[in-house]
């Protein structure tokens, strides 16, 4: 068994690891878990022998205690190291890697077995025996940096972010080759930020926070914890984990709070401001006269300016002949035997064909088609129409609408310009 007991290292003044305690058994998978800067890489290294801090506790491996001894020893005795990075030898073949990781003499006597076990987990290590290692993917090389620390004959096993810059189909390989190791009988202590596949596999996991366990279990009950779930799961659901009581499931919204269907829904509020009847008044009110002219600004005087010097007098000119054609309000008879109260009949018949549901009369033959002269429509007298129903109002504003843009819309009759 591997164990670890009131581990401490320091960086100088600065403490990476406060009193930590933990225990591997041979054939059992343990994962670490933590955030950045927790100390889980430095307790590895502090187990391994190459931590560059100071370091304090017990750490046991089989009854002997491994803190002190130098690095090469530690594997002797049998635990390896998988770092961060992988720290293969990339100017090396594959077969070249796996040979240098049975430099020990306990690693020389299990030396074929070693080989033969790392290329049955391994099949494509033993395809690219011949490969420089650098011009292998990150996670080809992550196979032969576990390779590698296999080919010591290890007991235990420990390993530090191995699916680090890894594709998640690669480190769902990464993590079955593990379940094989584990089932090899090597124990296996395992860092990982991949907290959902590494609970997976994993058979305990111990939870490190600023140097320090704070929380410890199997692997299925840290899981389905709360805590772990909101800080390394991302939530209960998005892990796809059944909820808990501080997690519960998301129920469905009442039938009260969802959305009305269409037939059910408000009818949207009528806009403000004036009524069309009103907009259509002051309309044809305005084509009565034409609008004002704006005033002209003032011009203000000048301050010093300088006298006008004396000029010729000009002849005075001669005014503009008034128009041939002034604006005259539209009489009764129109040119061509047409009048308004025709217009008027007309422009009704087709309102009522429009918003009434009747039938729209036919349009008019070209030869009962007369040419009607331009003629300025007089103010609309809406005090007369006060007194009528709103429906009625709205259809003789309608109607007299579209009269007067029929008439402005014709052309004046050549015979009246000739005199004829």
């Amino acid at each position: 068994m591997l164990e670890v007991k009131d581990l401490k290292a320091a960086y100088g003044q600065h403490p990476a690891l406060t009193g930590v305690s933990l225990r591997v058994d041979p054939g059992e998978i343990v994962v670490i878990l933590g955030a950045n800067g927790a100390g889980k890489s430095t307790l590895l290294k502090a187990v391994s022998g190459i931590c560059e801090g100071k370091v304090e506790g017990t750490v046991r491996l089989a009854g002997t205690d491994l803190l002190g001894m130098p690095p090469n020893r530690i594997v002797e005795e049998g635990l390896a190291l998988v770092p961060e990075g992988r720290g293969v030898f990339p100017d090396l073949t594959v077969a070249e890697n796996l040979s240098l990781g049975a430099y020990t003499p306990r690693a020389r006597e299990e030396e074929a077995g070693s080989l033969d076990r790392v290329l049955r987990l391994f099949p494509k290590l033993g395809e690219r025996r011949g490969q420089v290692v650098r011009t292998m993917s990150g996670g080809e090389q992550q196979m032969v940096a576990i390779g590698r620390a296999m080919m010591s004959n290890p007991v235990y096993l420990t390993l530090d972010e191995p699916s680090l810059g890894l594709s998640p189909l690669l480190c769902k390989e990464l993590f079955q080759s593990l379940v094989t190791v584990k089932d090899a009988g090597i124990g296996v202590l395992l860092v990982e930020q991949n907290a959902r596949q590494s609970l997976a596999i994993a058979d305990r996991a111990y939870l490190l926070e600023n140097g320090q366990i704070v929380h410890e279990g199997k692997a299925a009950e840290l899981r389905n914890d709360p805590a772990v779930q909101a800080a390394y799961l991302g939530g209960a659901q998005s892990a796809g984990l059944p909820p808990t009581a501080a997690s519960p499931a998301r129920q469905p919204a009442p039938a009260a709070a969802q959305a009305p269907s269409p037939a059910e829904r408000p009818a949207p509020p009528r806009p403000s401001g004036p009524s069309p009847d009103e907009i259509a008044v002051s309309a044809l009110a305005s084509l009565a006269s034409p609008p004002p002219r704006a005033p002209a600004p003032p011009t203000a005087p000048a301050a010093s300016a300088p006298a006008p010097r004396p000029q010729k007098a000009e002849p005075p000119r001669k005014s503009a002949p008034p128009p041939s054609n002034p604006p005259r309000s539209l009489p009764d008879g129109l040119p061509g035997g047409l009048s308004l109260s025709d217009l008027v009949a007309e422009a009704s018949a087709a309102s009522r064909a429009r918003y009434g549901g009747a039938s729209p009369p036919p349009p008019p033959s070209p030869a009962t088609t007369r040419p009607v002269a331009s003629y300025t429509v007089p103010a609309l007298d809406t005090a007369a129409l006060t007194g009528a129903s709103h429906d009625r109002l709205n259809a003789i504003l309608t109607e007299i609408e579209t009269a007067a843009a029929q008439a402005r819309a014709w052309r004046p009759d050549p015979a009246r310009k000739t005199g004829r």
